[in-house]
Parts: structure tokens; sequence; C-alpha cells
């Protein structure tokens, strides 16, 4: 299992949603966009004909890629149950230098959105983070410096 492949339930569901969209709406706006641009005229001298057909080009390879990730997978919901963080943990910590508590889901890096509390698993933090139980501390090597990390809880 690569952490590429690794993703929570929820991030699965977002990801078969988007998919949804894709094929639905997504590619339902393109062919009305190809279709607008055949009404003007020669095909050969027709630049929103051919900048449509690049977009749905674009779309399509999208499309492949995310249904590729969905198919490879690999859901990981259940983090260690011996109290030590891992993927899909949610980790509580006081960054010793500013004293500021915060707590993070440790998720795939498709998935992280630090404002919702959603941490990528391959940031530095979260590596500092993964294999530490709550009273443990850890050192995160951050562009501007390494921070010292106080594990306050794991769940």
């Amino acid at each position: 299992m690569t952490a590429e492949n690794m993703i929570t339930a929820e991030g699965l569901e977002d990801l078969n949603a988007k998919l949804a969209e894709m094929e639905g709406a997504g590619r339902q706006a393109i062919a009305d966009r190809i279709l607008v641009a055949r009404g003007f005229g020669d095909l050969s001298e027709n630049a929103e004909y051919h900048a449509a057909k690049d977009d749905q080009a674009h779309h399509e390879t999208a499309i492949l890629r995310l249904r590729d990730r969905i198919q490879n997978a690999v859901i990981v919901d259940a983090p260690p149950s011996d109290g030590t963080a891992g993927f899909g943990s949610t980790v509580t910590y006081i960054d010793a230098s500013t004293g500021k508590e915060q707590t993070f889901k440790l998720v795939a890096s498709h998935e992280a959105k630090p404002a919702d509390g959603l941490l990528s698993a391959e940031s530095p933090i979260a590596k500092a983070l993964i294999g530490s139980k709550a009273g443990e501390s850890s050192t995160a090597n951050l562009p501007s410096g390494p921070r010292t990390l106080e594990i306050v809880a794991v769940s």
C-alpha cells in the first residue's frame, strides 16, 4: 500500500461525487460549447470550436485519471488502535514556540484542507506527528526551521 493510494472513506465519496459531476454536467457543458461553436461556420478556421475540442480532450483525460485514482484507492479509516498517530488519526498538538494548540485529522494529500482540520499525511508536521503518542514531543522540520510539537491527544 503506497501513501498515494491511501484515502479516507469521506475522501473516496468526494472523488466519486467529483467524477459524477465531471461525467454529467461537465461533459454536457463542453458538448454544448462544441455545438454552439459548430454554428460559427467553417471548422478549419473556427478558434472557438478548436478550443472547445481541446477542453474536451483535457476533460476526458482528467476523468480517466480520476477513475484510475478511485479504482486504486485503498480506504484507510482505522487509525492505529494503540494510541499512536497514523493515517486517519486525529491529533491535537501544541506548537512549543507559539503555544498554539491545533487539531488535525491526517489524510491523503488530495483530501487535505488545513482550514477544515484535514492535514496531508505527507506534510512536514504530519510526518513529525506520525508514530507519536499523547504526552510525547516531536520535531517538525519546516522551511522556517524546526518546531517542537507537544502531542496532547491522539484519537
